[in-house]
């Protein structure tokens, strides 16, 4: 099974970027972090077959592929990511500024994300909205595992693409996690262990 998130952000500004304070100086690019942290990892390394698209209103879509980043040099602590992410933000024009960036490999697109999800509606793929309010995710877990290709949209701390007309008006279905309210990397970590631990 092949499995994306989509993630988007209006809100990420790194314009007064500081390492010491990555909540308050970024736009909250730290819920960006934990949910590709919590994305790309399993116990053992990388998860197979797996890609967390992430789309910052501002400076462009990054695609993190686990077929294609390199394990021993990727950074799992959240500074360093952020860190090495705002650097390759920064340098996306100039990709050869960025070789010694572990996340080099990270490929870059000027796509939105209305239109990435209308190509993967071409590819075949199962694709979900994930929000509160949304039907049990339970009611589709059996339906969603025959699946070969799934993608997830999961929403931001501030909900607003989530809940946008344009993204309504695609009719995706719309499931939940529960009665619960779950921070973006948990949701992630919990559809992760649904799909890939207990199949």
């Amino acid at each position: 099974m092949t499995i994306i998130f989509f993630i988007k952000s209006s809100s990420v500004d790194i314009s007064n970027y500081n390492i010491k304070d990555l909540t308050g100086t970024t736009g909250r690019l730290d819920v960006i972090i934990r949910c590709i942290l919590a994305a790309l990892f399993n116990d053992d390394g990388f998860e197979k077959d797996l890609q967390i698209w992430v789309f910052l209103d501002n400076y462009g879509t990054y695609i993190f592929n686990t077929d294609l980043l390199d394990y021993n040099n990727f950074h799992k602590n959240e500074l360093m990511l952020a860190d090495y992410f705002v650097d390759l933000i920064q340098k996306k024009e100039q990709r050869l500024s960025v070789i010694n960036n572990p996340l080099s490999s990270v490929k870059i697109l000027k796509t939105d994300i209305l239109d990435s999800l209308v190509q993967f509606q071409k590819l075949k793929y199962s694709i979900y909205v994930l929000m509160e309010g949304g039907e049990d995710f339970f009611n589709y877990l059996q339906e969603i595992q025959l699946k070969e290709n799934v993608l997830f949209v999961v929403g931001s701390q501030i909900g607003d693409f989530i809940n946008s007309r344009e993204l309504l008006s695609m009719k995706f279905p719309e499931i939940s996690l529960g009665t619960q309210s779950y921070l973006a990397s948990s949701v992630i970590r919990l559809i992760k262990l649904y799909l890939l631990k207990f199949v």
